[in-house]
């Protein structure tokens, strides 16, 4: 599957709807990002269950405003409906598939504990 661009429209319902996405904050001015682009192309070819989506951060300046983007690239992984992986930076090939396994691998009961926990922990303060 090749990548997909995502907007402010699109973002919830691609989160929503699929299992995994990653998502590359990236912007045509910037090198590394412009770097990162094949490799990230690469994985997506690989992982045909996996949304491998690009938000362009001149295009969607709100979008990355509501996602806290402060360094481009930067990537995150989602899985259920949890964001469970974000980081600045371009990866290497063998970097991004190391992230996209450990997503893969999650035990997403305890990631949903836990989520529920710092919830009600929230919640009490």
């Amino acid at each position: 599957m090749a990548t997909v661009d995502i907007t402010t429209e699109t973002f919830g319902t691609t989160i929503e709807n699929n299992d995994i996405v990653f998502v590359d904050f990236w912007a045509s001015w910037c090198q590394p990002c412009v770097r990162f682009a094949p490799t990230y192309e690469a994985a997506s070819e690989k992982h045909d269950a996996v949304v491998f989506a690009k938000v362009d951060t001149e295009a969607q300046q709100q979008l990355a405003a509501e996602a806290n983007i402060t360094s481009i690239p930067t990537l995150m992984a989602f899985r259920e409906k949890v964001l469970v992986f974000a980081q600045p930076g371009a990866l290497s090939g063998t970097d991004l598939e190391k992230v996209i396994t450990a997503v893969k691998e999650l035990d997403m009961a305890e990631v949903h504990a836990a989520v529920a926990k710092k919830a009600e922990e929230q919640a009490a303060e």
